[in-house]
């Protein structure tokens, strides 16, 4: 079974007995509508895949971490595109939850992924306390202050922001907090996966601030131009679109050579590198710069 695949199983039969019998159906509809619309997954594939690499000895616990980080995340989309931030109409190619379901209905369904997150940990880790205690706390701290998303959202509300530290809040922490889940799952010390989660997420904030650019609504799925809209601090920005893109080479690079020593390594390897094709299409660079030839394009790196 391919991770995608486990990830996606694990994330129906967790939200359908958290969601359980009886909820308001719209409210249901709108946690559902905002978590399976075609997301790619990564966070709880890194989860996983961590935990294969540890030895993945309580799998049904590994898949509640990785569930419960993805509910998080998918939470924080829901409350990123509401009109008081981003006021975005669409997600991944889809109406966002509240142009889809009305604001107040978003709101509460992005609160009530939030609880869920817990319910879904709390219900799969009671046999393991020890563990759960630990997971738990990950979780929180990829979520809450003084770093988590919570604090990387409010950076975007101060009159100023440090671009790394706004990166490693909004983005970072909770793909740190899903490589360290991996290895607490298994009853195992985080520390050494750390700094893969680390690199992973600042890349991927890079990322998006290089599709803001370069990219176009359709294949984005979501508006662009949004940075620059909002006034949010932005690597394109700061570095320049071709130095933004050499930045991401260089996480990218950064991540797959902090992964530890283990037979799962060349599979992790792997699974950065796709990403990072995915998330910077070599393609779509060279296109841009095509057809925007006052661009400097001349550190676009031959590995996407």
């Amino acid at each position: 079974m391919s991770l995608l695949t486990r990830a996606e199983q694990a994330l129906n039969t967790h939200f359908e007995q958290a969601a359980g019998v009886g909820a308001p159906p719209r409210l249901v509809a709108a946690m559902r509508h905002a978590v399976f619309s075609g997301g790619a997954r990564i966070r709880p594939q890194l989860c996983m895949a961590v935990a294969t690499a540890c030895g993945d000895d309580l799998p049904q616990l590994t898949n509640a971490a990785a569930v419960a980080l993805e509910l998080m995340h998918c939470a924080s989309l829901v409350h990123d595109d509401m009109p008081a931030f981003d006021n975005a109409d669409t997600r991944r190619g889809r109406p966002t939850v509240h142009k889809a379901f009305s604001e107040p209905l978003a709101l509460l369904a992005g609160d009530g992924l939030i609880v869920m997150a817990y319910r879904v940990l709390l219900q799969s880790g009671a046999q393991r306390p020890d563990r759960l205690i630990r997971l738990m706390d990950n979780m929180t701290t990829g979520v809450g202050l003084p770093d988590g998303i919570v604090a990387g959202q409010a950076w975007e509300c101060e009159t100023s922001a440090d671009l790394g530290q706004y990166q490693r809040a909004k983005t970072g922490a909770l793909f740190v907090s899903a490589t360290c889940a991996g290895a607490l799952s298994c009853g195992l010390e985080p520390e050494p996966w750390a700094p893969l989660g680390a690199f992973l997420g600042e890349a991927y904030q890079v990322a998006d601030d290089i599709r803001d650019v370069i990219a176009d609504a359709a294949s984005l799925g979501k508006p662009v131009g949004q940075d620059i809209l909002h006034a949010r601090p932005s690597s394109a920005q700061a570095l320049g679109l071709d130095g933004a893109i050499a930045h991401f080479d260089h996480l990218i690079d950064q991540a797959a050579a902090s992964i530890p020593v283990c037979s799962c390594r060349d599979m992790l390897r792997q699974l950065v590198q796709l990403e990072a094709e995915r998330l910077v299409p070599k393609a779509l660079c060279e296109g841009y710069f095509k057809a925007h030839p006052g661009v400097a394009a001349s550190r676009i790196s031959a590995t996407h």
